[in-house]
């Protein structure tokens, strides 16, 4: 039987999403806690990756067991999951799906949130960018709005990765201001690696005045991620919704 597992998890201490070897990741310890409390015997394959330090509010993974429904009670794994993982990576619900739902390619869209600081703050500096340079939103605001008319976004991709392709559609891309913190929301069918960073690194140098709206236009254009600007730092940036199309996935009565 396939199931889906949304967590939540901080970061911090990892070294992003993805087993790896010589590294701590949030696969490999939730992979760990499902062998010991499950009896998993596969694999977990996650909605997507997440780079080292990123955060999740909400990311999905599936895995198979040799149980069905009504012999597996999804709150009591739940709960003997969040005992057995670290403080930091949560586990929010456990439930069945159809056969051959995947976690990834079944998704239809991500959001992130990327979090910048205006004034320092010692309890948000693990969870967001402290810039406390003059920074003109409207601008980096109309920079972003380039981003819907491109599909090609080789010039935010990390250099030598393995994705077939660049392309992705980005359905919202905005920065909101409110308590001395800026708050970019980006939505796409999918984001290539380092992608979200490096936007928000580059819309950075437009609110700084060093980057026109036609001059973000050239750099997407470029397809050189050499002419974007250097990635925001990771601890600012959160996996934060994905979005599926439940009632062709869901096992009925299950959801």
């Amino acid at each position: 039987m396939r199931y889906f597992i949304r967590i939540s998890y901080d970061g911090t201490a990892y070294h992003g999403w993805q087993i790896q070897e010589n590294s701590v990741t949030v696969q490999s310890l939730l992979e760990e806690a499902l062998r010991f409390r499950a009896g998993l015997t596969g694999s977990v394959t996650g909605c997507g990756r997440t780079d080292a330090g990123v955060h999740a509010r909400e990311f999905y993974a599936h895995f198979d067991l040799d149980k069905v429904p009504g012999e597996l009670d999804p709150d009591e794994l739940r709960s003997r999951l969040n005992s057995y993982l670290p403080d930091d990576i949560a586990v929010q619900r456990i439930f069945p799906v159809l056969p051959g739902t995947h976690s990834r390619f079944h998704a239809v869209y991500r959001t992130y949130k990327y979090y910048i600081s205006r004034v320092k703050d010692p309890f948000a500096r693990a969870y967001s960018w402290y810039y406390h340079a003059p920074l003109d939103t409207s601008a980096m605001q109309q920079a972003a709005d380039v981003l819907h008319e491109y599909s090609d976004f080789t010039s935010f991709s990390k250099l030598h990765s393995n994705a077939k392709t660049n392309n992705c559609t980005i359905s919202y891309a905005g920065w909101e201001e409110k308590d001395g913190r800026m708050t970019f929301t980006i939505t796409a069918d999918r984001f290539l690696r380092n992608m979200v960073r490096a936007i928000v690194g580059t819309l950075v140098q437009a609110g700084k005045g060093k980057l026109t709206t036609e001059g973000f236009r050239r750099v997407i254009e470029s397809k050189n991620r050499s002419n974007a600007g250097v990635s925001a730092p990771a601890h600012g940036l959160f996996l934060h919704e994905i979005g599926y199309k439940w009632d062709e996935i869901l096992v009925e009565g299950k959801g």
